[in-house]
């Protein structure tokens, strides 16, 4: 089991952060067979330029670095927020001294394809960094970058909601509704089905990030990341599939149109507009439009949170999606 324990500092300075070189570092193992298969519609679309750049660029050398739970923390930066862009991961990536890549890479690179010729030539090149960095540069452009801004709306928005369950409820039940197998327990946060034994939190609190790619709850543990809990972001599921099963209902699609539909069933969590033309891939005035249709009807209300204004679901509303399950 898994135990961090936890003082009141801690829980003043726990905080999110988004990662792209994270969420990226995950979509490789993937893609690559070593972590969680992809929904079936995302993997056959990506699959593709996955083995060109495998066989055009020097994505290998990257891969060889990854195993199913972990990779060299230098192609995986801790972030430092929630604006944490991929420019701002990959700058980092690029400024590793060589002597610690090396290190990581010694540590890291124990796969079978760590002893092809040509991976070992990158990775044991005096310019490995520069060459790893422009490998997974070219994959973030060509694999990810073009989804980014719809699961980062849904990450931004799964922040929003748990800032919500903790102004609520409370930091336990936030951190229990991150995954079935966590437990908060005698003032600590305990995981069953991780080793590791007990680690302090320090006082530096804990660092949350939700992923659009994870599927299951990651830890770190260890420098240089602060201790960390990676956890699935709600709603990614419905992005790639689930969401538009749901938008078969036909009496509820009837009812108010194809967009509206999937407005409503899309605010299982307050958002704001821009949150929601980000994550639907609409344009931010017709989300408007069709938003202030759905409230003039009473199925939605909005409400100020700081300098955004978020929508959710009145009880008509939710007895609308309820009614047409």
């Amino acid at each position: 089991m898994l135990r961090f324990e936890v003082s009141v500092e801690d829980l003043l300075r726990s905080r999110f952060a988004l990662s792209p070189a994270l969420d990226l570092c995950l979509l490789l193992r993937s893609l690559a067979g070593q972590g969680r298969p992809l929904p079936r519609a995302w993997a056959a679309r990506l699959q593709p330029a996955f083995e060109r750049l495998c066989r055009e660029t020097e994505l290998n050398a990257v891969l060889a670095l990854q195993t199913p739970l972990s990779g060299p923390n230098f192609v995986a930066p801790p972030p430092r927020g929630l604006n944490q862009t991929w420019a701002d991961d990959l700058a980092v990536i690029r400024a590793t001294p060589l002597e610690a890549a090396r290190h990581e890479i010694a540590n890291t690179a124990t796969g079978p394809s760590a002893d092809d010729p040509r991976v070992r030539a990158v990775l044991d090149s005096t310019d490995a960094v520069p060459r790893i960095a422009e490998a997974m540069d070219q994959a973030w452009h060509e694999l990810l970058a073009a989804d980014w801004p719809q699961l980062r709306a849904i990450c931004e928005r799964d922040v929003v909601h748990r800032v919500g369950v903790i102004g609520e409820h409370g930091w336990a039940t936030t951190i229990e509704s991150l995954h079935p197998g966590i437990a908060w327990q005698a003032g600590g946060i305990e995981i069953g089905f991780f080793r590791g034994g007990t680690v302090s939190l320090a006082g530096d609190g804990l660092l949350l990030i939700p992923s659009a790619v994870v599927g299951h709850i990651g830890a770190h543990t260890e420098d240089p990341w602060p201790r960390t809990l990676v956890y699935p972001a709600r709603g990614t599921a419905a992005l790639w599939g689930g969401q538009e099963a749901a938008l078969q209902r036909d009496a509820l699609t009837a009812l108010v149109g194809r967009s509206r539909a999937r407005l409503l069933l899309a605010l299982d969590a307050p958002a704001s507009t821009s949150h929601l033309a980000r994550s639907l891939a609409m344009t931010s005035g017709a989300v408007g439009d069709h938003l202030g249709i759905l409230r003039d009807a009473g199925l939605l209300v909005r409400a100020r949170s700081g300098r955004s204004v978020l929508y959710r679901r009145t009880p008509l509303g939710e007895a609308l999606i309820g009614g047409s399950d």
